[in-house]
């Protein structure tokens, strides 16, 4: 009786002990993996091919709109595609030497070669949500003439701020400044994602309202919609990672032993997203009559 009574308990605990005992291999997988020299490598090495095809992909776009648009200068579109070129090429580098860039001195030069890119990612993208809104307001028939000096003096603070920041960083090197930059990062991030969420959501309504057999009007509609959620996505996602990175140590993006969170974090902030928008708006513009087709001035 004693026996079956020691064989029940062991029957009914035994579930119990094999879910404990998967989670706590699954969690020494994840940090052997961290861990492991040769697995930090191939991770990192990973998402440079990643960059580099993305960045490939983005100078052959760039040359075919050139090609079949030579008569017009630096437009939106080559200067959108221009910017991904250097953005996912520049990430394609750092990743290739991320060994290297995590052992450079002083260590601000680490700051500074990790933030740039993320810096150039927002104002690639923040040129999207430019073009958007003057199609918005042009169509609405209300003046465009302040969009641009805005944009620039946005990007401007944007880049002045984080010059200011890693100059203190510099100059007095303590954790507090670490956590304000990161939370800068997350701020800028917030606001792109709700400048996608405003003009997307702005131009989505209003094709909505055109006639059903305008031409073009669904492709349109489909183009702009799916662009929207993608980067209102990529953004906020990329502001919440930025603010846990902020303040908890084990979801720092910016050391060499956590390759498997670095790889998830550029994959859904950076890779999928550029990848899938430079999919959508891989149509070229017509050779002639163009509309909609804004040249940077």
């Amino acid at each position: 009786m004693r026996t079956g009574g020691l064989f029940l308990m062991h029957s009914l605990s035994s579930p119990s002990s094999t879910a404990s005992l998967n989670l706590k291999e699954a969690t020494n997988w994840w940090w052997d993996v961290n861990e492991s020299p040769l697995w930090q490598d191939r991770i990192f090495h990973i998402l440079a091919v990643l960059y580099g095809v993305v960045s490939v992909i983005a100078v052959i776009q760039l040359v075919r709109i050139q090609l079949r648009v030579p008569e017009y200068g630096w437009t939106t579109q080559k200067v959108f595609h221009f910017l991904n070129f250097l953005v996912n090429g520049v990430r394609a580098l750092v990743f290739v030497f991320r060994r290297d860039a995590q052992n450079m001195q002083p260590e601000i030069l680490q700051h500074i070669l990790l933030d740039i890119p993320s810096l150039a990612f927002f104002t690639t993208y923040a040129l999207l949500v430019l073009f958007w809104a003057e199609i918005y307001y042009q169509a609405r028939a209300v003046s465009t003439d302040g969009l641009r000096p805005s944009f620039f003096t946005i990007n401007a603070v944007v880049y002045v701020v984080q010059i200011v920041l890693w100059l203190v960083l510099w100059w007095k090197p303590v954790h507090v400044m670490v956590i304000i930059s990161k939370m800068f990062f997350a701020g800028v991030s917030l606001f792109a994602a709700l400048g996608f969420l405003l003009y997307g959501g702005r131009l989505f309504l209003m094709l909505q309202r055109f006639p059903v057999e305008s031409k073009g009007r669904r492709n349109k509609l489909q183009e702009v919609g799916y662009v929207t959620t993608i980067c209102f996505t990529c953004f906020l996602i990329r502001c919440i990672m930025m603010c846990f990175n902020a303040f908890d140590d084990a979801a720092d993006l910016d050391v060499l032993d956590h390759p498997i969170l670095n790889f998830i974090y550029y994959l859904l902030v950076e890779i999928l997203p550029s990848s899938l928008v430079l999919f959508i708006l891989r149509k070229l513009p017509p050779k002639r009559g163009i509309t909609q087709y804004h040249q940077i001035q």
